[in-house]
């Protein structure tokens, strides 16, 4: 019976202890993604000063959130983990392509392939809305805009390649498919808005013709 005891008590300490790291990590993946989150609305501002603040401090929450799960791989593993790290690569990846500088990869933000590759594809539909906001201003860079659409459209060229199970890729087909439209959407939008930028050069040249002549 004191064997019993023994082992029963030393089983309740085990679970009690990853029971309270559960609760952190769920605490601090929530943190996470807010920081995350933050960050990613500064750059779409062009507040590159904050957006360095916020990404820093994403930067050691995400290292403190790996550091309680690190000793329960079905933690680490689990959904809310997952997704927290997953907003780290999109919020880092953006600012990267955005900024034109390189591309982290997975062993600098320290996650797995599968959280990267999903976290890419949510950076591919942030580009969508920066390059709206290019479109939307009336000094908009036309170069810059194509040379995101050129990322998201390279983004989605190797999501396609990686063909494997979703048990694998946790769930990118579904994500590939989502960035997939969003390309679509925004080529059909910057092709419009050059459209109508020509015919408005166009009709400008014709005016300053017709001036001239008389």
């Amino acid at each position: 019976m004191d064997e019993l005891n023994l082992i029963a008590e030393n089983i309740r300490a085990a679970m009690e202890a990853k029971n309270k790291a559960r609760d952190e990590a769920i605490s601090r993946s929530r943190e996470l993604i807010r920081y995350c989150a933050e960050s990613i609305r500064a750059i779409h501002r062009r507040e590159w000063d904050s957006a360095d603040v916020k990404m820093a401090t994403a930067k050691e929450a995400s290292a403190q959130l790996r550091s309680v799960v690190a000793d329960y791989p079905d933690l680490y593993h689990s959904g809310y983990t997952q997704d927290a790290l997953k907003e780290v690569v999109e919020a880092f990846s953006t600012y990267a392509i955005i900024r034109n500088q390189p591309l982290p990869s997975p062993q600098t933000l320290e996650v797995e392939e599968s959280c990267y590759l999903n976290g890419l594809a949510e950076a591919a539909t942030e580009l969508r809305r920066f390059i709206l906001d290019i479109l939307r201003r009336k000094d908009g860079d036309s170069d810059e805009a194509e040379r995101l659409l050129d990322w998201m459209d390279a983004i989605y060229d190797k999501l396609v390649t990686f063909d494997f199970p979703d048990a694998i890729t946790g769930g990118l087909r579904r994500q590939t498919d989502v960035v997939r439209g969003v390309l679509e959407r925004t080529r059909g939008d910057l092709t419009t808005t050059f459209q109508q930028q020509r015919l408005q050069d166009a009709l400008q040249r014709f005016e300053e013709r017709i001036d001239r002549q008389e």
